[in-house]
């Protein structure tokens, strides 16, 4: 089992740098650990006939590793540069591309990933407005496209002046790490998101039947369309909300 650590940081030795450190110190009970600092790398994206020797080290270490620790700040809302930088240079090789431009997860399918980030904000401004968000979407969509399964996020908020992290965030990140440590099996979930759906659903009926049977104090429904349409609506709102909640305020924040 092997945890390899990745920073996409301007400082080596910063915030982002200390969080990733603590998930790999956590994995350590359990597991290999490896950080990298993209720094190190020249990275650049490939081309026919030119050499990518950083790339494939990178390439090599990320086939090895089980679980891949991505760490990077929010900078003005978005993904670091040096991040960013590393997940477009290896756009071409986290999957493998058909005949019409689709990405089919290939050789890094079913390992897992952990996404970390902070920002400047404080924590109230992030849980409202979401400043981590993108951050955290970019790499999803990035890694989520090579076949790889998430296992949890991470995020520090109002990192200003901040020289070290605090004993909660510290504990937060170690235990993480030993979770990730742990996770041999190769489970998307699948099973825990039906069962979660099954009890959405039976919760949302049972809203909808009392919200609807304090409506009849007020407006009879003497008949069944009438019954049925307010029934629809009402599920319908209740419905959207959630699903509003889950896409857009679905990130950790705090």
């Amino acid at each position: 089992m092997k945890v390899l650590g990745i920073l996409g940081a301007h400082q080596a030795d910063g915030v982002t740098a200390k969080l990733l450190q603590g998930v790999l110190k956590g994995a350590a009970t359990a597991a290999e650990t490896e950080l990298i600092n993209l720094n190190d790398y020249q990275l650049f994206p490939d081309h026919d006939n030119q050499p990518n020797p950083d790339l494939d080290v990178l390439e090599a270490k990320l086939l090895e590793a089980d679980v891949w620790v991505l760490a990077a700040p929010t900078y003005l809302g978005s993904l670091s540069g040096v991040m960013k930088n590393f997940c477009d240079c290896f756009r071409n090789r986290i999957a493998r591309f058909n005949a019409v431009g689709e990405a089919v997860p290939d050789r890094f399918k079913n390992k897992h990933y952990v996404t970390i980030t902070d920002c400047y904000a404080g924590g109230v401004e992030n849980y409202l407005t979401g400043v981590t968000d993108a951050t955290f979407k970019t790499l999803d969509k990035f890694l989520t496209m090579g076949g790889l399964i998430k296992l949890r996020e991470i995020v520090v908020t109002k990192t200003w002046g901040m020289t070290s992290l605090t004993p909660a965030k510290q504990a937060e990140c170690e235990r993480v790490g030993m979770q990730a440590a742990h996770k041999r099996e190769r489970d998307d979930n699948t099973v825990k998101r039906y069962i979660q759906l099954f009890f959405m659903i039976a919760i949302m009926a049972l809203l909808t039947m009392g919200i609807e049977a304090g409506i009849q104090q007020f407006v009879p429904l003497n008949n069944f369309w009438s019954y049925y349409g307010v029934f629809v609506i009402i599920f319908y709102v209740l419905l959207a909300s959630i699903l509003h909640f889950f896409t857009v305020v679905k990130h950790r924040r705090r």
